[in-house]
Formats: structure tokens, sequence, C-alpha cells
């Protein structure tokens, strides 16, 4: 496998758990959301932080699947996953 298949994985994997611990979290917030209202209060906070990375885990799996195919339009959806990554770190990063 090449190393940025294997970069491109890692990636992919770390997005796909985000995104499967941010499905827990939600669940876990729509069965106790009745009794605590601080929960009711992020909740739209973590839809939006859930569909960030549900779109990331997407362009990581298109990328992924480009380069594993040598899918000719494999250094775009490289170029979408790493935009992807730089933006999120940029939202994410403490001002």
């Amino acid at each position: 496998m090449q190393p940025l298949a294997v970069v491109t994985l890692i990636i992919l994997g770390s997005s796909f758990a985000i995104m499967v611990s941010l499905a827990a979290v939600i669940i876990i917030v729509l069965i106790l959301g009745d009794e605590y209202p601080r929960l009711q209060h992020e909740f739209g906070q973590l839809l939006s932080y859930f569909g960030i990375f549900v779109a990331m885990t997407a362009i990581s799996a298109a990328s992924f699947y480009g380069l594993w195919k040598k899918h000719a339009a494999r250094y775009w959806g490289q170029a979408a996953m790493w935009s992807g990554l730089l933006a999120i770190g940029w939202s994410f990063w403490p001002d």
C-alpha cells in the first residue's frame, strides 16, 4: 500500500471514530435531554459537529477509494480531504 493511502486511511479511520462517538453522544442527549436542560442548549452545536465529521468521513472515504482504484480524479479527492482537514483544524484552533 502506498504511503499516501496509509495516511488517508488513518484520517478516514479517525474521522469515522469521531463521527461514531458524536452519534453516541447525540443518542445520550436525546435520551437525557428532558432531564438536563443544559444538554438541550448544546444540542445544535453537537449536530453541526456531527455533520462536519460525516462530511469529512465521506470525503476521506472517496479520497481513499480514488487512491485505491487509481482513479483519474484521485488527486482532487486528496485536495478536498486535506482542505477539509485544514478547515476543521482552523475552526477548532483556540483563539
